[in-house]
């Protein structure tokens, strides 16, 4: 017999904030940043090709809190360039880049709406250092995985089981909420109801679908 389905799991970045590409864009032209290079150095880290000192890849160990903040943004910031053509400054990179991700207040509500209706409720987000507004979870989440924290990352498994636990479930009475399609895949590997997030309001509807419950505000 399947597994009823009582908790949400969801992501961040890209979930319950605007999509990370307009975000880049919009630090990359308020910096004045080649954006040509900056496609190419990220294209050649996240597949892993420039390493950390101690071995492996830098995104990765910054999103494990294997290394500092700061030494990250040095790093990045000497491979980046200007558009014309001066050194980008290294200190509060990441507080920039991520300086246009807006709260998308239409998920916060969704998940309010599930969470009193008895739905438990987890984020899981793989940090870049980045500030989270903390002062709004209480009101959404049972329980919060941040990467960094907890020195694993997605889509590593037992990050997800992590967040299962933390909010009293079993990974098979999840629904996993993320905007990256190896992420969902991973989730859906362990057990879990994957949604590749698009928009809100296809979340929203699919999350209804899953609990079979109203997640429509009020006079909607």
């Amino acid at each position: 017999m399947p597994h009823a389905l009582r908790g949400i799991i969801t992501d961040w970045g890209g979930v319950l904030t605007g999509p990370l590409g307009p975000t880049i864009d919009a630090w990359l032209a308020a910096d004045r940043i080649d954006r040509d290079h900056y496609g190419a150095v990220m294209r050649e880290w996240f597949a892993g090709l420039r390493e950390t000192d101690g071995g492996g890849n830098p995104i990765h160990a910054l999103e494990r809190g294997e290394i500092p903040v700061p030494e990250f943004e040095s790093r990045l910031a000497a491979e980046l360039r200007l558009v014309d053509g001066g050194r980008v400054p290294a200190e509060g990179l990441i507080s920039r880049m991520f300086s246009a991700f807006h709260p998308v207040e239409e998920m916060y509500e969704v998940l309010r709406l599930a969470r009193d209706q008895g739905v438990r409720t987890a984020l899981l987000s793989n940090s870049w250092g980045n500030g989270y507004p903390r002062e709004r979870f209480a009101e959404v989440f049972d329980a919060v995985v941040i990467s960094g924290e907890v020195g694993m990352r997605k889509p590593e498994r037992e990050i997800f089981h992590l967040a299962a636990e933390r909010g009293g479930l079993r990974p098979q009475e999840c629904v996993f909420i993320d905007d990256l399609e190896h992420n969902v895949a991973a989730a859906i590997e362990l057990g879990m109801t994957g949604i590749l997030h698009t928009d809100a309001a296809t979340t929203r509807t699919l999350l209804a679908e899953a609990f079979g419950a109203d997640l429509q505000p009020a006079g909607a």
